[in-house]
């Protein structure tokens, strides 16, 4: 439930998850920190979208998988809309995989969900002072990638797949076929199957059995 700032002065979060446990966690801990108040919730990137519109909040709390949009689209519309709104990302996926594609989507900051309390709170008021947030490692891992010869740097084999082709991997994983992946993401058949067939390519798979079987071990991976 959104709480009514206490002054003039407070500062407005709205917070986007799909979890109603882990979202009402997110609003205790954000309302725990000095000056800032929680404006509203959603738990699918379009309701999300049109409440931080009409809401104007100071901090945006998303997760990356919601339904529907994933995280990411709904970072990318975000940013488009207000470029200066700081968004922290908190999910449960490796930050290896997601914090650089965070940042570059015009996030300002990346969490793990197994952080605690005080790490969130710190994320929280880093981001909203105008900083950006990244975990040690992960901030590290950047800056390597980032001081090398783009020829010469190492890259990840799933860190070669785009965005929307590491979100068709994921719903794959998940037991979905290419209709309910056309479906859920609001793009044709052929689209789909252009993008597996990029995913396959970029992976050494061989065929669509190769492809389920990886995307089920891999979104086994992560959970």
């Amino acid at each position: 439930m959104a709480k009514k700032a206490s002054g003039p002065s407070a500062k407005k979060v709205f917070i986007v998850d799909d979890h109603p446990v882990f979202r009402d966690g997110l609003v205790r801990i954000a309302s725990a920190v000095p000056g800032l108040v929680v404006c509203g919730e959603a738990d699918n990137a379009r309701d999300a979208f049109d409440a931080i519109s009409k809401l104007n909040p100071d901090l945006v709390l998303m997760d990356i998988n919601l339904p529907g949009k994933s995280g990411l689209e709904l970072l990318q519309d975000v940013h488009a809309m207000r470029p200066d709104l700081p968004v922290l990302v908190i999910s449960m996926h490796d930050e290896q995989l997601y914090a650089e594609r965070v940042l570059r989507a015009g996030g300002r900051g990346y969490i793990m969900k197994q952080e605690g309390p005080d790490k969130m709170r710190e994320a929280i008021t880093k981001v909203l002072s105008g900083q950006v947030y990244a975990s040690d490692r992960t901030a590290a891992a950047i800056l390597d990638a980032l001081s090398r010869p783009r020829s010469s740097a190492s890259t990840s084999t799933i860190g070669k797949l785009t965005d929307r082709e590491l979100e068709i991997l994921r719903l794959t994983g998940q037991g979905k076929d290419n209709r309910a992946i056309a479906q859920e993401l609001h793009i044709s058949l052929k689209t789909v199957d252009t993008h597996r067939g990029h995913i396959k390519e970029k992976l050494g798979l061989k065929n669509g059995t190769e492809l389920i079987h990886y995307a089920v071990r891999w979104v086994g991976e992560q959970v």
